[in-house]
């Protein structure tokens, strides 16, 4: 069963930098099966950050749903609609299908795990499904690169209503093209709906 990313050029200005559960919600209102399709993921959108929570699009942002390829139809009914992610508001185009290419090195901008808080935890969490997905890679958390964070590892929030959902962005190195698309393909954590635990190679990000 192959696994494919569906992208839709993007047309706008800005968008929240947290705009994983605005873009859940917005597909739903097109897609209603997304809502409980846990094989799909949706990549987070790409741009440069503006201003505090503020990301601008640029000629590389794409809205990207990853999923099995038998499953494409009732997506297509995104491209050409106006979507609404906190107030901004982005026009879709249409979609082209891109096949998930293997590469050694795969990131994440943000994995998460129930009850993982901490990095010590996270890490534990990703080497025991890293060995439960027969991965032999090695994960590679990101250090912060602000003076008060230097060698901490950054930590991201994903809102969703009122809650804040803790977790890290993730570097995956070292991987097989066999491993690398199967990483891909499945991802890690949860959320991947809401663009947690969905990898690209790390060139592209």
């Amino acid at each position: 069963m192959a696994v494919i990313d569906l992208s839709f050029v993007l047309v706008g200005t800005t968008i929240p930098l947290d705009h994983g559960y605005s873009l859940f919600s917005a597909l739903c209102r097109v897609v209603p099966g997304l809502h409980g399709d846990r094989r799909v993921g949706v990549h987070p959108i790409r741009g440069r950050q503006t201003g505090p929570g503020i990301m601008a699009l640029d000629e590389r942002s794409r809205l990207k749903v990853r999923l099995p390829a038998e499953e494409i139809a009732p997506y297509i009914a995104i491209a050409g609609k106006e979507l609404d992610l906190g107030g901004h508001r982005v026009q879709t185009g249409i979609p082209q299908v891109e096949a998930i290419v293997p590469a050694p090195n795969v990131a994440a901008r943000l994995v998460t795990f129930r009850h993982a808080m901490d990095a010590e935890t996270f890490e534990a969490d990703i080497r025991r499904e890293l060995a439960r997905m027969e991965i032999n890679a090695t994960p590679e958390l990101v250090p912060g690169s602000r003076p008060e964070h230097i060698g901490q590892p950054i930590r991201r929030v994903l809102r969703i209503k009122d809650r804040r959902i803790v977790g890290y962005p993730l570097r995956v190195v070292g991987l097989s093209a066999e491993e690398s698309v199967r990483l891909q393909e499945e991802g890690l954590g949860g959320r991947r709906r809401m663009g947690c635990g969905v990898f690209a190679p790390m060139h592209l990000h």
